[in-house]
């Protein structure tokens, strides 16, 4: 079941489950695009590749993933993803900590002018 969902510039996120102590998104990244470089001071996230190649930036180090991989971001990490291939990219995110508001992102830098 979708708790709700919200498109963005780079594609779509949809809430799966929320609960106090995690969330978990579907979250989809259309071909050409990619979310802001970014850190979290009250979560840590976990991904996991459903569809297409993640190109997944971990303080600075850049690394592609594929469907079934799993990419784990701790709390205060600098993180990105992108999607450089022809067809969408999917992944599931679980978020685990003490708070999950969209105010708890620090954008290092972004594509669409939404940069701190």
């Amino acid at each position: 079941m979708i708790d709700y969902a919200l498109d963005t510039p780079w594609g779509r996120w949809e809430v799966l489950f929320e609960s106090s102590v995690c969330k978990i998104k579907r979250i989809i990244v259309a071909p050409g695009n990619r979310l802001s470089y970014q850190k979290h001071f009250r979560r840590s996230e976990t991904w996991v590749v459903v569809e297409g190649v993640a190109t997944v930036t971990l303080d600075g180090k850049v690394t592609d993933f594929f469907p079934g991989d799993v990419v784990k971001i701790p709390c205060e990490m600098a993180h990105r993803v992108g999607n450089f291939g022809s067809v969408q990219l999917v992944f599931i995110e679980v978020q685990r900590g003490d708070y999950f508001g969209e105010d708890d992102i620090v954008r290092l830098e972004d594509d669409y002018g939404r940069a701190s």
